[in-house]
């Protein structure tokens, strides 16, 4: 029987449909790499401290004559503020007079001020986080060898992601003390139960300790200690209070107390790397009766609330940490990893967007 012609149109209609759809996500891809260019430039030229300074919103001539924009390039300035109210990190509202005014969001306030994460912009826009990606095709083609760039960051600048000689390594460190900032106030104010009942407490790669002295802060019993690469510890100011700093290598040895703090650690190493960090973290803390553990702070791929925006955002980070040959984890991944270091359970608390707080118990 021959098919009527109404199927036929039915099934024409279809694919054109699929083919607008198939065109709109691939321009939508290719064109993407515009929105982080687009929030750098805003954050370069002040735009969310401009808006906060009047109160949240603004016109675009009022935001070009706070920013020194030019007058002649007011529909650019347009076209990009467009972009960012679409995008979701501004607002924009139609004024009495017909004007649109843009607005801050809780997005864009997260950029606002010295304490704002700013430079986390700054940082992972910047051209020394972007060039590598360039080289993505002959990272994947080039075969493991003693010889070889031991990352993709290697590959294309010759040097590790660490070497102070980056040309963004004061963005780097400025925006990692911005983060964490945000985490500790998420996770003491939220979360304090996670430092209850320790009396000492030693951060693993602390850096200068920011972390660890908001701890000592909100829990003054608690004796913290600052672990850290010798010439980190080395530029670190002063010690005080309950605060001690100690140089050393978490492959070899970590200092003895109730916990250990892996914040932002463990992505940066493969698994094999992972279980010997945590074996040494295990012989530094006591058993979990007498309130043994091992506290760290990652994302957990595909853990909690997961929308579409949070899902591309742990997967995104993902191929992110590639560049220093990194790696994403999910829940059973980093089970294993528990489990291969002799621990035997573990607690996962989300505190902040994707970032998770894991308590791992021996």
């Amino acid at each position: 029987m021959a098919p009527r012609v109404h199927d036929h149109e039915q099934v024409s209609s279809q694919q054109e449909e699929d083919m607008v759809g198939a065109f709109a996500l691939l321009y939508h891809h290719v064109f993407s790499f515009i929105k982080p260019m687009a929030l750098k430039c805003a954050v370069d030229l002040g735009i969310p401290d401009a808006l906060h300074r009047r109160g949240g919103a603004a016109t675009l001539a009022d935001i070009a004559a706070d920013t020194g924009v030019q007058a002649a390039r007011l529909p650019d300035l347009r076209s990009m503020m467009k972009l960012l109210a679409t995008s979701g990190l501004f607002g924009a509202a139609t004024a009495e007079d017909g004007e649109t005014l843009y607005t801050l969001t809780a997005a864009s306030s997260l950029v606002v001020g010295p304490r704002g994460l700013s430079n986390i912009v700054r940082f992972e826009a910047g051209p020394v986080s972007v060039a590598p990606f360039f080289d993505m095709p002959a990272w994947l083609r080039t075969a493991p060898a003693p010889d070889a760039p031991k990352s993709l960051f290697e590959l294309t600048h010759g040097r590790n992601r660490w070497d102070p000689a980056n040309a963004d390594d004061a963005t780097m460190n400025e925006a990692a003390f911005a983060e964490s900032q945000l985490l500790i106030e998420a996770v003491l104010s939220d979360h304090r139960d996670v430092f209850q009942g320790l009396t000492s407490l030693v951060d693993v790669g602390g850096g200068h300790g920011s972390f660890a002295k908001a701890i000592g802060a909100a829990f003054p019993d608690v004796k913290c200690t600052v672990m850290d690469l010798p010439h980190v510890i080395a530029e670190a100011p002063a010690a005080d209070g309950n605060l001690q700093l100690v140089a050393g290598d978490m492959f070899k040895f970590i200092p003895a107390a109730d916990a250990v703090l892996l914040k932002y650690v463990l992505h940066c190493w493969n698994d094999e790397d992972c279980v010997k960090i945590l074996k040494n973290c295990k012989d530094a803390i006591p058993a979990r009766d007498a309130g043994g553990k091992v506290i760290i702070t990652e994302m957990v791929l595909g853990s909690g609330p997961r929308d579409q925006i949070v899902a591309e955002t742990e997967e995104m980070h993902s191929v992110f940490l590639t560049c220093i040959s990194g790696i994403g984890r999910e829940e059973h991944e980093w089970k294993k990893i528990f489990l291969d270091a002799g621990f035997s359970d573990y607690k996962i608390t989300p505190v902040m967007g994707p970032i998770s707080v894991i308590e791992v118990f021996p």
